[in-house]
């Protein structure tokens, strides 16, 4: 089944197959795509799981060569891609499946550079720095959260520094992204909370982003719709299909609309909090993402993007004000977060108001915050740090 959306493939290179069952597809995929020795990236969760088996019966069905590469840790490091180059080289492949959440994803898009490119992950921060054109990759995603299934860029931390550094190129994109509602079913009602909280950051901050345009805007919106109706009820009923399958479409339509517009200091304040505390990444930009929304709500070009998620989700009516649409959003999400049983706070995970100022300083040299909406300097990130840190 392609993605209910008529102008998806204007938007993306992507191929987008969904529906239950659509992990038997892959080994008819890799053919398609002219594959032959395959490298299937994923990771320990997974093969507890049954997953990666029934990936690799899939493939070897189709007569493909392949291993395997089931190392991924969460938040993949050059550490991590250095030991799946290690990989790749001994079977000389010409095709990577990376089955798994954005780390294992990302960790295959690394890996890409390194075998096809030489050098080093940090050589290929920012975009377009790839010397020689990527291999074929296909994307099956198992959490409903990055998006990186449809995304030019791989996020790769520093394994000294433990900050991300973004990796872009267009042929970095996957071929194809294969969204399975019967993987996601499985996860731990904290993954789906932190995935899915991850999704809806993302349709809220690339929606209102510096760079943002209609066509952006309007797969943001259309993901946030479907993350409104559904979001609640994957966390009620996880073995809910139906809810487990819009959420991964969700999760790609945000994924679509940040590959064209970026996203904001949401994101810039949770990286530091996840280098230096080890706070999973959707739970640490959810809990900073109301206070974000109220910061930049004061722009009224961006309260009234915030008041078309808000109408969008169903929030609140078509003539509401946008300056209380965008709080009753910020409302909402501090809501979702509190029913994902994700904490509202940074103290939860150890942070003291003594290293703010760090964090301020680390959040500010982040990418995403050049395409934020409204300016925000150091001291502006650390007042809303220091917002987070007295919730809850």
């Amino acid at each position: 089944m392609t993605l209910p959306l008529p102008d998806l493939e204007d938007a993306t290179t992507t191929r987008v197959v969904f529906g239950p069952g659509a992990l038997a597809q892959i080994g008819s995929l890799v053919r398609e795509q002219g594959g032959s020795r395959v490298l299937l990236v994923t990771d320990q969760g997974l093969v507890k799981a049954g997953h990666a088996a029934r990936a690799r019966e899939n493939l070897d069905a189709a007569g493909l060569k392949v291993a395997v590469f089931d190392r991924v840790r969460p938040n993949p490091t050059d550490l991590d891609v250095e030991a799946c180059l290690a990989a790749a080289r001994e079977t000389s492949i010409d095709f990577f499946v990376a089955l798994g959440g954005g780390s294992s994803i990302d960790c295959a898009k690394g890996c890409n550079f390194l075998l096809t490119s030489g050098g080093a992950m940090r050589d290929y921060q920012g975009r377009g720095k790839a010397r020689a054109p990527l291999l074929p990759l296909i994307a099956i995603p198992t959490t409903a959260g990055t998006g990186s299934e449809v995304q030019s860029f791989a996020l790769i931390a520093d394994e000294k520094t433990h900050m991300k550094m973004a990796c872009g190129d267009a042929s970095a994109a996957p071929r194809v992204a294969v969204l399975d509602p019967m993987l996601a079913v499985t996860q731990p009602r904290s993954v789906i909370a932190a995935g899915g909280i991850d999704a809806i950051s993302h349709a809220v901050e690339s929606c209102v982003a510096r760079n943002a345009t209609e066509a952006s805007r309007r797969f943001a919106l259309e993901s946030f719709s479907r993350s409104a109706r559904h979001f609640a009820r994957v966390l009620a009923t996880p073995d809910d299909v139906e809810s487990q399958g819009q959420m991964l479409l969700a999760a790609s339509l945000a994924g679509i609309s940040i590959e064209k517009s970026m996203l904001g200091i949401a994101h810039s304040l949770a990286n530091p909090l996840t280098a230096h505390y080890g706070m999973v990444h959707g739970a640490a930009v959810g809990m900073m993402l109301p206070h974000v929304v109220r910061f930049n709500a004061a722009d009224e070009d961006s309260a009234q993007r915030y008041a078309q998620l808000a109408q969008a989700g169903g929030l609140v009516g078509q003539g509401a004000a946008p300056r209380h649409a965008a709080e009753t959003l910020a409302d909402q999400l501090a809501a979702w977060l509190a029913a994902g049983g994700l904490p509202a706070s940074p103290r939860h995970a150890g942070v003291e108001a003594a290293a703010l100022d760090t964090l301020a300083l680390e959040a500010a040299a982040q990418w995403t915050a050049r395409f934020n909406p409204r300016p925000a300097n150091e001291g502006d990130l650390r007042s809303l740090y220091l917002l987070a840190l007295e919730a809850d």
